[in-house]
């Protein structure tokens, strides 16, 4: 069985890290660069750097922000934000990043997933997707949650997996900041569907909610912000227990 990954997940806005609930109400949460080499020194799997509020305000994520965080840590580092074309992707791998996860752009032109899958290879290209349920069916949101669209959740997972997508991050807005545990059954049903590794992101708030997320929930990697920023839970703490409920987890 593969290993499951612990994922903290840097939210950026003017250069600070930041977490909310339900997207919105941001606090401060501290300087990126410091947090991302804490997080590779305590044991954390792979980072996520996610640039928030590049795609709302029309520029590109901070690159020379990427290239800091790229030298503090020995870890997969994935990010986003901004990003539309082969070019963006360029400019962020050549700044330190293994990964980039594209969103909105995606959802808005589909075949920037062929075009990037093409250049830089599967493994190279995540898809992040919000969503949340809106008469019972999970929609697909844009912009930082702020912008729904009529297009399902899971039948937009299985596009990104057919146009070569290596990954899926799926957040659950509902879930999001809330500390009430992940979706599990939407993940389960993620997981059921498609044969590319799916993060669950939004809701951690207790060790027993990753357990549950790789087991009820059949997530390969679980996401967190705001339980590690503001030390709730120490990751080598997490992976411990993990580890003693039979998850096969990298200590």
């Amino acid at each position: 069985m593969l290993t499951k990954r612990i994922i903290p997940c840097l939210d950026i806005k003017n250069g600070r890290t930041v977490k909310g609930i339900n997207f919105v109400d941001l606090r401060d949460a501290g300087d990126p660069v410091e947090l991302a080499e804490i997080y590779a020194r305590e044991g954390a799997d792979e980072l996520v750097f996610l640039d928030i509020s590049a795609t709302e305000e029309r520029r590109k994520t901070l690159a020379n922000l990427v290239y800091h965080v790229a030298e503090k840590v020995n870890i997969p580092f994935t990010v986003g934000g901004g990003i539309s074309s082969v070019e963006d992707v360029d400019i962020l791998l050549q700044n330190g990043a293994d990964k980039v996860s594209i969103n909105s752009s995606a959802v808005k032109r589909p075949e920037l997933i062929d075009e990037l899958v093409a250049k830089f290879g599967s493994q190279c290209i995540v898809v992040a997707i919000d969503a949340k349920q809106i008469d019972g069916i999970w929609k697909v949101h844009l912009v930082g949650g702020k912008v729904p669209t009529e297009i399902d959740l899971f039948e937009w997972a299985k596009e990104v997996e057919e146009r070569g997508a290596g990954e899926i991050l799926f957040t659950s807005m509902d879930h999001d900041g809330t500390k009430g545990g992940f979706a599990n059954e939407a993940l389960a049903k993620l997981s059921s569907l498609i044969n590319i590794p799916v993060i669950a992101s939004g809701g951690a708030g207790a060790i027993s909610h990753f357990t549950d997320t790789f087991t009820h929930g059949k997530a390969d990697a679980a996401l967190a912000a705001s339980i590690f920023h503001f030390k709730e839970i120490e990751i080598k703490d997490l992976k411990e227990e993990l580890k003693k409920e039979g998850i096969p987890i990298r200590l």
